[in-house]
């Protein structure tokens, strides 16, 4: 429920800490039955009491994905390791959401994700801490130069800073060794859902940004539970 706060809150600088949540149509606070997670946008038919214009559906999808996370780290993650792996699926929900959303990964998010990712490896294993660092300023540095090379070239962005800082935070959790098996599961993602809505066909606006935040975020919680892809069967 907190999640669906910080998606929508967050990218128009509004505060998600405190505050009651409110109706983004008649901005009447909602009631219990109102924001009761799952049940509350149930029981209201996914309507706003008071004026009855919708609310979104996006707060039940955060909800169940957010359920989805939990199980999915309960079954494949050591019980001490369940509510790290839960905090970073949930991040990345949040910022994967965003992103579609607004075109935005927001700082607040991913720069705290990287250093985290530091100190969960620090924890989990002193020994990893090195190949994890490179990771961050492999993951960051590959996206910042290929951005930067795009520009020059274009004369527009074509990548944001914000995936950047987003694969800065894959190469810290996941080290150095799992980058390309972000990329690649990042980039397919990414190409099948430009495919299935008409992105790459005839005539279609190749100059519309398409959401890579939430394919990589996508592709880092796959490679954090499964790990990296055996990249050997392409040789």
């Amino acid at each position: 429920s907190f999640l669906g706060v910080l998606v929508t809150r967050l990218p128009r600088s509004e505060g998600f800490v405190w505050g009651r949540s409110r109706c983004n149509h008649c901005r009447k606070a909602l009631g219990l039955p109102e924001i009761l997670p799952l049940a509350g946008w149930l029981v209201t038919g996914g309507r706003c009491r008071s004026c009855g214009k919708a609310i979104s559906a996006l707060y039940p999808i955060l909800e169940v994905a957010s359920i989805v996370i939990v199980v999915w780290s309960a079954l494949l993650v050591p019980s001490w390791l369940l509510w790290v792996s839960c905090a970073l699926g949930w991040a990345l929900l949040a910022l994967g959401a965003i992103d579609f959303r607004e075109m935005l990964l927001p700082n607040v998010l991913t720069l705290p994700l990287i250093l985290a990712g530091l100190a969960v490896a620090w924890w989990i294993d002193e020994a990893r801490v090195p190949a994890n660092l490179i990771g961050a300023l492999a993951g960051g540095g590959v996206i910042a130069v290929i951005a930067i090379l795009y520009r020059r070239l274009r004369g527009r962005e074509g990548i944001g800073w914000g995936d950047a800082k987003l694969l800065a935070a894959a190469g810290a959790w996941l080290s150095w060794e799992a980058l390309p098996s972000v990329v690649l599961i990042g980039a397919s993602a990414g190409l099948v859902w430009a495919l299935i809505t008409g992105r790459l066909k005839s005539g279609a606006d190749l100059s519309r940004p398409v959401p890579f935040g939430t394919f990589l975020s996508a592709a880092i919680w796959v490679v954090w539970l499964h790990g990296p892809l055996d990249l050997a069967v392409f040789r």
